[in-house]
């Protein structure tokens, strides 16, 4: 099978068209013929050697959204799919293993059907933006009414915390550049205030006592603490938290491969999405062969949505 990965790390320079065995779908798992598989951040730390690389041999392929066709069940797969059916999976990455690849073999709990009406591009960029999106919610455990604050919500997993934030019944306060105003209240946001450091003092002007919960997807949970109120709690998708103990702030880091076999929750994504309350947002679709440009686009920054790539 065709894949798109590396033998050493470096910059986007390095990936290259590669020719692998085509992998079979042991039991309790599904093969998927690739049509689609999203670009995100924690590929380009693949590619770099500073993610799911240390227990693997080269050559290693990222990719951790897909869509395509089942092409495999395997025994004791129950899924309630056949051959043929269009679906979306997440896949954890673990060297040849990565959506990156014509062909991708996942867990059964994996997999759940393409939502209806969206094609395999818009479908790729759902799984694991919106599984990392739920785990922080999840681990906020807030609820439903709660105030809650969103940084990065114009990205991809940030917009998708807006979104289903409000499915469960809370309010959004939520940042965002001028030119990404309009956009994350068409998401959903109940009050969009600028980005940047005067953040938290402006969520406090709404919020005097703070909200109860942040989901930071922009890397500035530090400093975007002061908008939580003491005893609140914190979710980040980008790294550790560090803010006074003395305020009893419960911080999270979420990990999406703990979220990867979480069936049910990958199956609301699908629902969310067919509803119209779960929005996909493709930024640009390049064939396989040209991963390296999508990462040096989405390392450039400034994107709204993924970059999918085709095969």
């Amino acid at each position: 099978m065709k894949a798109v990965g590396l033998t050493e790390f470096g910059g986007p320079e390095v990936l290259r068209v590669l020719e692998l065995p085509v992998p079979e779908a042991g039991p309790g798992e599904v093969r998927i013929r690739v049509h689609a598989a999203a670009v995100n951040p924690v590929d380009t730390m693949v590619r770099r050697g500073m993610a799911f690389v240390s227990d693997a041999a080269p050559p290693y392929v990222p990719g951790m959204d897909a869509a395509g066709v089942v092409e495999q069940i395997g025994a004791g797969a129950d899924t309630g799919l056949g051959v043929g059916d269009r679906v979306m999976a997440v896949a954890v990455v673990s060297g040849t293993h990565g959506a990156y690849a014509e062909q991708l073999v996942v867990p059964a709990e994996s997999v759940v059907r393409v939502p209806a009406g969206l094609g395999d591009v818009q479908a790729a960029t759902l799984p694991m933006n919106g599984l990392t999106a739920r785990m922080a919610l999840d681990l906020l455990g807030l609820p439903a009414g709660a105030t809650l604050a969103v940084t990065g919500a114009a990205g991809a997993v940030g917009a998708c915390a807006v979104q289903l934030a409000k499915a469960d019944g809370h309010r959004v306060i939520a940042d965002a550049a001028p030119k990404d105003e309009q956009l994350v209240k068409d998401l959903g946001a109940d009050l969009v205030l600028p980005r940047g450091p005067e953040f938290p003092d402006l969520v406090r002007e709404e919020i005097p006592g703070g909200v109860d919960g942040l989901v930071d997807t922009a890397g500035i949970a530090g400093s975007a603490s002061r908008a939580v109120r003491d005893n609140g709690r914190i979710a980040s998708s980008v790294h550790r938290i560090e803010v006074p103990a003395e305020r009893g702030i419960v911080t999270r880091t979420t990990f999406v491969p703990q979220y990867a076999r979480e069936h049910a929750e990958l199956d609301h994504l699908r629902r969310l999405a067919e509803e119209g309350r779960l929005t996909p947002r493709v930024a640009r679709t390049l064939p396989a062969e040209q991963a390296p440009e999508a990462h040096r686009l989405l390392e450039a920054g400034g994107l709204r949505g993924r970059i999918v790539l085709t095969f």
